[in-house]
């Protein structure tokens, strides 16, 4: 079988092999793994490789590179329309030979990936939607246009598309999905946190203005405020680090606030064992994989109310739904905080529901939606 992925996500080359986005390549190197060549077209770019990057894993890789663009501003409009004829020829072709097409939304990539597939009825699709379903969610409106193509069940035809939760007024196309990191071999029994000494908490993500980590930070700093002995490590890099540096520094956090940059999966999985908490106060998620993956080892999640996270959460049963008011968030947690056997409590229950999405069902699944 010729599997052509279609994505937005920025590749890098390294001795003829292919990198990206660590999390993506490693889902993608489970559904490569019973094809027989794979056809690509994404945006590659000469840089090399970072912790949080991974090789995909196939013997048989043919690369079609393509120009990556944004449509907001007038200038960025403009070279947009000079680069998508050539994206959209690209894409074309590579459907044209493949057996199975893969998109990867949301991204301009997708987008343009689920208007050539309307040309491709008969062939056989799956795309993957890895943000926030939600038709009610406030969002560009390219997303609303992606989601509304992959819905339509007359323009996007033997199409299967995963998505994350389930949703009012979905077409036979959609289907409820999910996105594990584990493998049940991983399972090792977790050790109940008890409350004496330093409470913990983590932060896994890229600092950016839409996880919010400086919200992470301030609840933090009111607990300390209010006389609580607690802690924030701070797992990611991005835009927003200079301005939570100076944010620590002018307030004096540095004693209870801990920015370690990047992180490979080995030391991201030793902080969720060891916090007792993994704050994310993102305005937007599709499947937030740190959620599960702290669920899985017993890290307690404070997360906002976006996307599918309150069913993750059993809408607090399982951890502690955000209201993204400082006030009221740390009077949530704080009510935690007195009572250990309710954390403990909400911990167990985290993880034996978390411990049922693993990588080996996630992989039998992948491989019935190839054969089906």
């Amino acid at each position: 079988m010729k599997f052509a992925i279609i994505t937005h996500v920025i590749h890098g080359e390294d001795s003829g092999n292919y990198f990206g986005y660590e999390p993506y390549v490693r889902e993608m190197n489970l559904w490569i793994k019973n094809v027989s060549e794979v056809l690509i077209v994404a945006p590659l770019h000469d840089t090399p490789k970072n912790p949080i990057q991974e090789f995909y894993q196939h013997e048989k890789i043919t690369f079609i590179p393509v120009a990556d663009f944004d449509i907001t501003g007038f200038k960025n409009l403009m070279h947009s329309l000079l680069v998508m004829p050539s994206i959209l020829w690209n894409i074309f072709q590579t459907m044209k030979k493949a057996d199975h097409i893969h998109l990867r939304c949301p991204g301009n990539i997708g987008l343009l990936g689920c208007i050539v597939q309307m040309l491709f009825p008969s062939k056989s699709k799956t795309a993957k939607y890895a943000g926030n379903w939600d038709s009610k969610a406030k969002q560009p409106v390219t997303y609303r246009l992606q989601k509304w193509i992959l819905n339509n069940s007359f323009l996007t035809r033997n199409m299967q598309v995963l998505v994350y939760g389930e949703w009012e007024n979905s077409s036979k196309n959609i289907k409820p999905f999910f996105t594990a990191s584990y493998y049940e071999i991983d399972k090792i029994e977790v050790e109940p946190k008890t409350f004496q000494g330093v409470l913990s908490f983590l932060f896994v993500g890229t600092l950016s203005n839409g996880k919010q980590p400086l919200y992470a930070i301030q609840l933090i700093e009111e607990l300390h405020k209010n006389g609580n002995e607690v802690q924030l490590t701070i797992y990611g890099d991005g835009m927003e680090r200079a301005k939570l540096e100076t944010y620590i520094s002018v307030n004096q956090l540095e004693s209870i606030v801990f920015l370690k940059g990047n992180q490979n999966q080995v030391l991201i999985k030793k902080g969720y064992i060891e916090n007792h908490f993994l704050i994310l106060p993102s305005l937007s998620e599709g499947w937030p994989k740190v959620v599960a993956e702290a669920m899985f080892w017993g890290c307690l999640p404070i997360a906002s109310k976006v996307s599918c996270v309150p069913n993750m959460l059993d809408n607090g049963g399982r951890g502690i739904l955000l209201q993204l008011n400082l006030k009221e968030d740390v009077q949530k947690i704080q009510s935690i905080l007195k009572d250990n056997n309710l954390y403990q409590s909400k911990v167990d229950k985290a993880v034996n529901w978390s411990r049922k999405y693993t990588m080996d069902v996630f992989e039998r699944e992948i491989k019935q939606l190839l054969q089906s």
